[in-house]
């Protein structure tokens, strides 16, 4: 596992440079910094092991800040520069503050995916090891995201982990104002997700121990705020500290949202190793769950880490049909769960999850067995059609040229949004 900080101020190469990382197994994105003031925080904040600085278009200006930076760094942090700028005195500036790597644009992509492979390597013996971070999406209202959720991570916990009897598992509530991940697992919370965002620096685990709710099933569940205006004052940098803390702590990080795709969004999908998207065979479901797939490719994320969930099954509720909707989002329906509208509803009402509620339905066999599918022996997300190829946004295979020519040419990419702003 690579975690990296990545500081860019150049909105154009956000998708392509995102994309690029998250193509190579193993790197997780735990910050983007498109404010260079922001960096120090960055560092101070969130766990990394490489640091990749694009330094374009203001390679003097990015360089004075982040050059003593570096420097303090130079011995824990890899940091990695890029640019199209071939002034000597700046390599020089680059190399003398601690900078490991230098690559000029145009450069192959293999170049950067062959060095952040050579890092894993290198550090796969003597790393902490890092969590698996699950969100659950749904892709519009009442689809049963937060069943699947608190289900999943309550399966989870029944298996065993590496050097543990059980694997230490959290489920956390990312709709801030609306969220009912505690509600259906009856935990009373004293302390919220608020606590954890209120700490500037990264998050000891014991803060992590008093803050979250022990369910008997071994999930520990940490809920969302206690009023709106707590809410209202995270930030996409405190959800993305608080995740990063917790992938430290447990070796599944299962989270019910994001509900909208904003800045914290961006640090959940950065970070996630699987994006389980839940719909029902409904049009309104089938529609929003192709505009995240497509939000998602051109924002540079990895398609290939799309899971659908198809919640609510039944055969003879004329739904739609099952091979139009899979032609539709040209991806298949991964998991299918069955319609247990009565077994669900009434877990809900007592507070309790399926393993205790009705431990032999059909439903909570069937998320069982997607718990065991996501914790398989191969912890590498495959492709949907099982093989491993990578594609962009767009469907075409490779990357953008943007990232890698010189910007005069016509290679250039259509703007992007800009970078989900974590500091």
């Amino acid at each position: 596992m690579v975690r990296v900080i990545i500081v860019n101020t150049d909105a154009e190469a956000s998708a392509d440079l995102r994309a690029l990382l998250l193509s190579v197994p193993g790197v997780k994105i735990v910050a983007e910094v498109d404010e260079p003031a922001m960096l120090a925080q960055a560092l101070q904040q969130f766990p990394a092991e490489v640091l990749l600085v694009h330094l374009d278009p203001t390679p003097a200006a990015i360089m004075e800040i982040a050059a003593p930076l570096i420097a303090e760094r130079k011995d824990s942090l890899v940091t990695i520069g890029m640019t199209e700028d071939r002034d000597a005195e700046l390599v020089i500036q680059a190399m003398r503050a601690g900078m490991r790597e230098f690559l000029w644009k145009p450069f192959p992509p293999e170049r950067l995916t062959e060095l952040l492979t050579k890092l894993g390597q290198q550090a796969a013996s003597g790393a902490r090891r890092v969590g698996r971070l699950v969100p659950v999406v749904g892709a519009c209202g009442g689809v049963g995201a937060t069943t699947i959720a608190t289900n999943l991570a309550v399966e989870l916990a029944q298996l065993p982990a590496a050097g543990a009897e059980r694997a230490r598992v959290a489920v956390v509530d990312l709709d801030f104002r609306f969220g009912q991940v505690a509600m259906f697992l009856d935990a009373q919370a004293t302390y919220t997700i608020a606590e954890l965002c209120d700490s500037p620096e990264h998050i000891e685990p014991q803060m992590i121990e008093r803050v979250v709710v022990k369910h008997p099933s071994g999930v520990h569940v940490l809920a969302h705020p206690d009023d709106l205006e707590q809410a209202g004052r995270i930030s996409a940098a405190q959800t993305a500290g608080v995740l990063a803390a917790l992938l430290e702590h447990y070796d599944y990080v299962v989270v019910d949202g994001p509900v909208r795709f904003d800045g914290s969004a961006r640090a959940v999908f950065d970070m996630a190793d699987v994006y389980l998207v839940v719909l029902q065979l409904l049009v309104p479901a089938v529609r929003n769950a192709d505009r995240l797939i497509h939000e998602l490719g051109r924002n540079g994320y990895n398609l290939e880490q799309v899971r659908l969930v198809c919640n609510r099954f039944n055969r003879d509720s004329g739904f739609l049909e099952q091979a139009d909707v899979e032609a539709t989002l040209r991806r298949p329906l991964n998991w299918i769960m069955p319609e247990d509208w009565k077994i669900a509803s009434s877990a809900v009402n007592v507070g309790a999850p399926l393993a205790t509620y009705a431990p032999k339905s059909k439903l909570r066999i069937a998320i069982q067995q997607m718990a065991a599918d996501l914790a398989g022996p191969d912890k590498a997300v495959t492709g949907p059609d099982g093989g491993s190829e990578k594609r962009n946004g767009d469907g075409r295979k490779g990357l953008l040229s943007s990232l890698f020519a010189p910007r005069n040419t016509s290679a250039a990419a259509p703007r992007a949004g800009s970078a989900g702003r974590r500091e």
